[in-house]
């Protein structure tokens, strides 16, 4: 379980994100949309122990962020897929256990790439990779990492609109195996709706959270579901929210 008390998080004279509460349960899904420069990035920075609140605080299973890092209970997989591009894809989704001092799972991590859709590329480098190929690589070395937590800041801003769709639904099938707790922060309010059992819509900075919205969408999510009514009445919901709160 994730918990925000009352967390706010000041640069100098700029307060990006302020007097946030929020529960996040164990093995849920939770999206966070909104303007950019609204805090996003910082929120998710603060509950991986990236950055040191200026007051609250973040509680994971009753741990300090740092200490729940420090057990490799977070997962960050970011915009920037960050991999190694002397290593194989495979070796890249073993590198962080490597790290940490664990034996990697070689097994798991070419079962992981399978199910990522990148059988038969265990053995490529990154750039013999596309973009959506290489986040699935950063999500399957997130995964192989073994961390209860998995932080998203943005990993499919960068690729085209197809790409995002597919790698939603492969993200969501893969969540429903794994039950992992997700916090995945987004621009795209289609996405923000398809991937969350919860979406958090936070306003203009300083970032507040100015609602959250419970998602009930069939399961399993799959691309049909792009084009269903209570798909786009969520969406739209969610749009009228933020345009509600945007100065």
């Amino acid at each position: 379980m994730i918990e925000l008390e009352d967390l706010t998080v000041a640069f100098d004279d700029v307060t990006a994100v302020a007097d946030v509460d929020l529960r996040i349960d164990r093995g849920e899904f939770v999206t966070v949309v909104g303007p950019s420069g609204c805090g996003k990035t910082t929120l998710l920075r603060a509950i991986g122990g990236l950055q040191t609140p200026t007051s609250g605080g973040v509680r994971i299973d009753e741990r300090s962020p740092s200490i729940a890092q420090d057990a490799g209970d977070i997962g960050f997989v970011f915009q920037q897929h960050t991999l190694l591009p002397w290593k194989s894809a495979l070796e890249n989704v073993t590198f962080l256990r490597e790290m940490a001092g664990e034996s990697p799972d070689r097994e798991d991590a070419r079962a992981l790439l399978d199910s990522m859709g990148l059988e038969g590329f265990e053995d490529a480098r990154p750039r013999a990779l596309s973009g959506g190929m290489k986040q699935r690589v950063a999500i399957a070395r997130a995964l192989h990492l073994g961390a209860d937590v998995l932080l998203m800041d943005e990993p499919f801003g960068e690729l085209d609109e197809l790409t995002r769709d597919e790698l939603g639904v492969e993200l969501r099938s893969l969540w429903r195996r794994e039950r992992k707790t997700v916090v995945f922060v987004t621009h795209s309010v289609p996405e923000a709706v398809f991937l969350g059992d919860r979406c958090v819509v936070m306003g203009d900075r300083p970032g507040r959270i100015e609602a959250v919205f419970d998602v009930e969408l069939p399961e399993p999510r799959d691309a049909a579901v792009f084009g269903s009514r209570p798909f786009q009445e969520r969406v739209a919901a969610v749009r009228r929210t933020l345009h509600e709160n945007h100065d």
